[in-house]
C-alpha cells in the first residue's frame, strides 16, 4: 500500500469519564453528573460511532486515587466496570471498536478470557483488551497485597498472562461447534483442546466454556513505554498507545525514533511491521481561530488547584514533593532505574526537566497538560498528518478536554478536515475491529498443529 492510500487510525480516549484529565469535572462544559448515567456514555460512544472513529478507549484504574490526602484528589476517581459498561455500550452502536483498560496483576487468564470473548460475541468482533500491569500500591491494596509487584515481575507475569488467554481463545477451533440435533453431537471433541498450561505465574487446565472469538483473538493494546514495555509490544500488541514528549520537532524525531524502535523489534518474535499500530495521545484542544483556541486553553489550565497539582506531580515522581518551595526548580531528580511505579510516566516527567529549568509551579501545571495541543481545526489537522505521513504514528488515541463537549468538536471540525485531506475515512468498509484496522484475523495454535 502506498503512502498516498494510507489511512490513519484514530481511537477516542476516555482516560476520566469527564475528559482527559482529573479536573476535566470541573470544566463548564462537563458533564459532571452524568458519570454513571449509560445514556451519557452512550451519546458519547454514538458520537465517535458517527465520526467513524475506530474505537472508544475506556481507561480504568483499580483505586480512588488520593494518595496524599488533600481532600480533593478524590476528583474524578468515580467511573463504571467497564466489562459491563463496554456490554451496554455494544448493543447501541453497530462499527466502532470496544476497548478496555484490564490489569494483569490483579485479574485471572480464564475471567479474563471468558469476559472479553464474550464481549467480541456480543458486539459482533468489535472488542479490544488495553493490557496494564497497573503501577500504584493503592491498587496492592485493594487486592490483598502492601506493595506492588516489582516492574520486571509484573511485565514477566503479563506476558504469561496474555499467552494462557490467547490459549484459552484457541479452545475450540472455529469448526469445532457441530449442533447436531439427529446425532445428539454438539461438537466435534478431536476440535476442542485443553490448554494444560503449567508456568512460573499460572497453572489453567481449560478448556474455556466460551467458543472462540469472531475476531479470533480480541484486539490487543498496549501502553507501556519502558523496555519491558516495548518487548511486550513487539511480541504481543497490536495497538500501541504511545507518549508524545513534546509537540516540537524534537518531539516529531522522538516520536518516529520510537516508532522505529517498536517496530524494529517485531521481527524476532516472527511478526511483521504490518501487524501493529502505533497510535500517539493527543489531547485537541480546539477553536475556530487561535484566539478562541487560547481561550480555551487557559480554562483547562485554571482547573487543576494548586494542591491538587502538587498531589498528581508527587503521584508521577512517586513522593511527596509537597513541600518543596513552589517558585523555585525542583530538587530533587528520581532513579528511573529503580522506580517501581510507571516508567513512561516518570520518563516524561524528567524530560520536562531536561528541557529547562522549570520551577516547580511550571512542572505540575506541564505536567497536569501533558497531552494538550491548541490550534484551530486546520492547525489540529496539520499535525495529524505530518506526524502520520513522516513515519511517527499509524493513528492516534484522541483525549478530550471535558465530555462530550471535545468529542463534538473534534467530529464536527477536525474529522471532516482530515476527511478532506484523504487520510481518514469517510466510511466504515469492515465489519470487525480488525477489519477497521486491517489486522489480520490470528490462525488457531491447535488448528496449524493438526494441519
Amino acid at each position: 500500500m502506498s503512502i498516498s492510500q494510507r489511512q490513519m487510525a484514530l481511537g477516542a480516549m476516555m482516560f476520566f469519564p469527564a475528559g482527559e484529565h482529573i479536573s476535566s469535572w470541573r470544566h463548564p462544559e462537563s458533564d459532571a453528573q452524568g458519570q454513571l448515567d449509560l445514556n451519557y456514555y452512550k451519546k458519547i460512544v454514538q458520537t465517535a460511532e458517527r465520526g467513524k472513529f475506530d474505537m472508544f478507549f475506556y481507561a480504568d484504574e483499580l483505586y480512588v486515587w488520593d494518595r496524599f490526602e488533600s481532600g480533593i484528589s478524590h476528583a474524578n476517581s468515580i467511573r463504571p466496570e467497564p466489562f459491563t459498561l463496554l456490554g451496554a455500550l455494544a448493543a447501541a452502536t453497530e462499527h466502532i471498536g470496544l476497548a478496555a483498560t484490564i490489569s494483569t496483576t490483579y485479574n485471572e487468564p480464564y475471567h479474563i478470557a471468558r469476559k472479553l470473548a464474550t464481549l467480541d460475541y456480543l458486539s459482533n468482533g468489535r472488542a479490544a483488551w488495553n493490557i496494564v500491569t497497573s503501577q500504584t500500591d493503592e491498587e496492592a491494596r485493594n487486592f490483598g497485597r502492601e506493595k506492588h509487584l516489582e516492574h520486571g515481575t509484573r511485565y514477566e507475569r503479563a506476558e504469561e498472562f496474555v499467552d494462557v488467554t490467547q490459549g484459552l481463545w484457541d479452545s475450540w477451533e472455529d469448526d469445532a461447534l457441530l449442533l447436531n440435533k439427529e446425532s445428539g453431537y454438539f461438537a466435534d471433541k478431536e476440535k476442542l483442546h485443553n490448554l494444560q498450561h503449567k508456568g512460573k505465574h499460572f497453572q489453567v487446565h481449560g478448556p474455556l466454556n466460551v467458543a472462540r472469538p469472531p475476531q479470533g483473538y480480541p484486539v490487543l493494546a498496549q501502553a507501556g513505554a519502558s523496555e519491558a514495555g516495548k518487548e511486550l509490544a513487539a511480541a504481543k500488541a497490536e495497538i500501541v498507545f504511545a507518549p508524545i514528549s513534546s509537540f516540537s520537532a524534537e518531539g516529531l524525531q522522538a516520536a518516529q525514533q520510537l516508532y522505529e524502535d517498536i517496530k524494529g523489534r517485531m521481527a524476532k518474535y516472527g511478526r511483521s511491521r504490518d501487524e501493529l499500530k502505533i497510535l500517539p495521545g493527543i489531547m485537541p484542544i480546539i477553536g475556530r481561530t487561535e484566539a478562541e483556541a487560547k481561550e480555551q486553553l487557559a480554562i483547562i489550565e485554571s482547573l487543576t488547584p494548586q494542591q491538587l497539582g502538587l498531589d498528581l506531580l508527587s503521584h508521577y515522581l512517586g513522593q511527596d514533593i509537597s513541600s518543596y518551595p513552589l517558585d523555585e526548580p525542583l530538587p530533587i531528580r528520581p532513579d528511573l532505574s529503580q522506580f517501581n511505579q510507571s516508567k513512561s510516566g516518570l520518563k516524561r516527567i524528567l524530560e520536562l526537566l531536561d528541557e529547562g529549568q522549570l520551577t516547580l509551579r511550571q512542572l505540575y501545571e506541564r505536567s497536569t497538560n501533558k497531552r494538550g495541543l491548541a490550534g484551530t481545526p486546520e492547525q489540529i489537522a496539520d499535525f495529524l498528518e505530518e506526524w502520520f505521513l513522516k513515519g511517527a504514528a499509524d493513528g492516534f488515541n484522541i483525549a478530550f478536554s471535558r465530555l462530550p463537549g471535545g468529542l463534538d468538536d473534534f467530529v464536527e471540525l477536525v474529522i471532516p478536515e482530515l476527511q478532506r485531506r484523504g487520510v481518514f475515512r469517510t466510511e466504515y468498509t469492515g465489519r470487525t475491529l480488525r477489519d477497521h484496522l486491517s489486522l489480520q484475523r490470528p490462525a488457531n495454535r491447535f488448528t496449524s498443529v493438526g494441519v
